[in-house]
């Protein structure tokens, strides 16, 4: 008989007690025939305060359970916890905030294996609160998608995502933890993978939901993330630029800047447009600062995660 397809799904979890509805959504999952399920939560506090709301719900999960206490404040240092205690042929993550659709784990294996793909995306609903500014939610500024460049996605997002973990481009490879409190550690890790051969794919219909906190309802959060985002892509250039190459990518990313504030500007009596070119310049500052070493901005290990 054939063995077992084993996949582990892992949520990285911060003082959040909505934890257990995101366990208790995996409850719901679908499994295809002939796979073997796993959960593995991985505490990033500095005491184990997850552990009483993981034993809770081990009585009632319908799959292994298994608790990894790996402090302190540092996403980076939890997910490379989920990677080192995972021998499963695939491993997904989701967040501790995120609840999964029933066939969601289903539809992330099949375009894995439809499309031969080492890593499938999926994307990600946001949820607002009646308190949520309008142009906020009509524009759906908080939803989580891929990125095409040139018909290819050449980076991911631990959100919502599948990873083989047998894939050459995969095997051995770690999320960095010099950016485990910056974020963008997930941005880092899938260029890499793409950059050593590895195939990303999309699966638009393995959905997760994420409700949008009050914290979160706000232009100062998404301008701070925007920025926080454009610093891990410079960054990531300045790794592969010296000298010359590295001014002329920051002209670049000034040049776009500009061109961003003008529409902001043009459309200062239409706030979706406008918030969208405002963010848009946000993320090419961020990139110009990332080039040259700027110090990223740390909201990891903090309270405001855990809202």
């Amino acid at each position: 008989m054939r063995a077992p397809l084993r996949i582990d799904i892992a949520v990285c979890t911060f003082r959040r007690e909505v934890l257990t509805e995101t366990l208790a959504s995996l409850a719901t999952l679908k499994i295809p025939p002939g796979i073997s399920l796993r959960v593995i939560v991985a505490d990033n506090d500095v005491e184990p305060s997850a552990y009483q709301r993981v034993e809770a719900v081990v009585a009632w999960l319908p799959m292994e359970l298994a608790y990894i206490h790996c402090p302190a404040g540092n996403i980076s240092i939890a997910r490379n916890a989920c990677l080192d205690s995972s021998d499963a042929d695939f491993l997904a993550f989701v967040d501790d905030d995120e609840t999964v659709e029933p066939q969601w784990l289903a539809r992330l294996l099949y375009a894995a294996e439809l499309n031969g793909a080492d890593v499938v995306l999926g994307p990600v609903r946001a949820l607002y609160g009646p308190g949520a500014p309008d142009w906020m939610r009509r524009g759906d500024f908080h939803a989580t998608r891929p990125v095409w460049v040139k018909g290819e996605i050449r980076t991911g997002y631990t959100c919502n995502v599948l990873m083989r973990l047998t894939a050459p481009a995969i095997a051995g490879r770690r999320f960095d933890r010099s950016l485990g409190r910056s974020g963008g550690e997930d941005s880092a890790f899938f260029s890499g993978v793409y950059d050593a051969g590895g195939r990303i794919v999309f699966a638009a219909d393995a959905w997760v939901e994420e409700p949008v906190p009050a914290a979160r309802a706000r232009f100062t959060w998404l301008a701070q993330r925007r920025l926080r985002m454009g610093q891990t892509h410079g960054r990531l250039l300045a790794e592969r630029r010296d000298g010359l190459a590295r001014t002329k990518a920051a002209a670049l990313a000034g040049a776009k800047c500009a061109i961003c504030l003008t529409g902001a500007a043009a459309f200062a009596l239409f706030p979706i447009r406008r918030n969208r070119f405002l963010l848009r310049g946000l993320l090419h500052a961020g990139a110009i600062g990332g080039l040259f070493g700027a110090r990223a901005i740390e909201p990891y290990g903090k309270l405001e995660t855990a809202q």
